[in-house]
């Protein structure tokens, strides 16, 4: 028979509550029997191989085999074929059995995109039950949480990363904190290349300086502050640093997602010890993604799996700012943060890489108040310095919550004045950075 009946199905086929629902996009190479493939990879990541083993048996298929949902072509050719085609392109939905995977990520990983990864094919969504999503904490503060702990009701967010990214000492960094803070940022956090602890710039060093340099900002301008010290390490040294970073007054964390791996950091985020807001940084995902049609949708990363593995703020890349990325794509990333996903609370996304007061219109304008604006250099390289550079992204946060045009809100407010002088508005002129050119 061309094909085998028990590996497909429909949805109104399947128990929903027992199966996780993989969507891929394929493209291949004339010819191609898209049945037999789309059969074949999900034979390949559940029970089968390239032929029939002895104790591959009907009981087995029934209760562990994955199931081939639907095949979808695009352009939806049903009558025939252009002669000069050379690829064809298909949506592909196969459901897994949630018994085969388990509850943890390197097996999600591995069955939905395993050996299968080799070709051209790329993981675009996966569907998960409520029953397999309650297996996962989510973030411990999420939106509404972290809104209640900095005291912000209803304003986008101010975060600023220090600069220079690396080579500074805990002295410098509680002296960059505090004019950051001072201006009016609500979160400082380390670059993801700050290591988690390293000779020039000790972990408990820096969390005592800049937690000093907080507090001292709080007195001073009756905000609560935060700080995200990096604890990215091997994951043998992992937990460790997040006690010691705790144990030295932090009250928050930053890891470096995509490099320690979803399990490390759910692990520190469902810590029961552990009752501090984790910041989730992107790097290394687009390695993982940007390619047209092989690995893993980068919305699936900077969401949904962000989301389960407990990131209650999540930097991602902005359109606007210096890291290249599709403007649809930054944008359902940001969805996919805050949307409605069973019991995982909402995480706060950050879109950041060469944020400026200029930016900050339309970034609220596509992603809502519920935002955390990200910037570094526009703080510490402002031409005031680093105490008006968070007073400009202040400023440019309260013109937008007025529906004021920043050029009328900026007439009597020279820190604003001066970030637009030196970098504009971005719907206004061509871009500023050279990595987009």
């Amino acid at each position: 028979m061309y094909y085998d009946p028990i590996m497909f199905t429909c949805m109104e086929g399947l128990d929903l509550e027992e199966h996780i629902i993989a969507t891929y996009y394929m493209r291949a190479e004339m010819p191609v029997e898209a049945i037999k493939f789309a059969q074949a990879i999900a034979a390949e990541q559940a029970t089968g191989t390239w032929l029939n083993v002895p104790f591959e048996t009907p009981e087995v298929r029934k209760k562990h085999a994955a199931k081939v949902m639907g095949i979808y072509e695009v352009p939806a050719y049903d009558r025939e074929l252009p002669k000069d085609l050379k690829y064809r392109d298909f949506i592909i939905k196969i459901a897994f059995p949630s018994i085969n995977i388990g509850n943890n990520f390197p097996m999600i990983f591995t069955t939905l995109i395993g050996n299968i990864s080799a070709g051209r094919i790329k993981l675009v969504d996966i569907e998960f039950p409520q029953k397999y999503l309650k297996k996962f904490s989510g973030p411990k503060f999420g939106i509404d949480g972290l809104r209640k702990y900095l005291d912000i009701k209803e304003r986008p967010l101010t975060l600023a990363m220090i600069k220079p990214d690396v080579g500074w000492t805990p002295e410098q960094g509680g002296i960059m904190a505090y004019e950051a803070f001072k201006g009016g940022i609500d979160i400082v956090k380390d670059d993801e290349l700050v290591v988690g602890d390293s000779d020039f710039c000790p972990l408990e060093g820096r969390v005592k300086k800049i937690m000093d340099a907080a507090k001292r900002a709080e007195e001073e301008t009756g905000e609560k502050k935060m700080y995200t010290p990096n604890i990215t390490d091997d994951i043998i040294r992992l937990k460790d640093n997040a006690y010691r970073a705790l144990d030295a007054g932090a009250n928050a964390l930053m890891i470096n997602t995509y490099v320690v791996g979803f399990s490390a950091f759910r692990m520190i985020a469902e810590d029961p010890n552990i009752k501090v807001p984790i910041l989730s940084h992107p790097d290394y995902a687009a390695a993982q993604s940007y390619a047209p049609d092989t690995g893993v949708a980068i919305y699936l990363l900077w969401g949904k799996l962000v989301r389960m593995a407990g990131a209650d703020l999540a930097v991602t890349t902005n359109y606007h700012g210096k890291i290249p990325v599709m403007k649809d794509r930054y944008i359902q990333s940001c969805i996919a943060l805050t949307m409605p996903f069973g019991n995982i609370k909402p995480c706060f996304p950050a879109p950041g890489g060469g944020v400026y007061p200029g930016i900050i219109p339309e970034t609220v304008e596509e992603i809502g108040k519920n935002v955390i604006l990200a910037a570094g250099g526009a703080v510490h390289g402002h031409p005031l310095g680093a105490v008006a550079g968070g007073q400009a992204m202040r400023q440019a946060i309260d013109a937008v919550m007025q529906g004021i045009s920043l050029r009328e809100y900026a007439k009597d407010k020279p820190e604003l004045e001066s970030a637009i002088k030196a970098w504009g508005i971005s719907n206004e002129k061509e871009d500023l950075f050279d990595m987009k050119k």
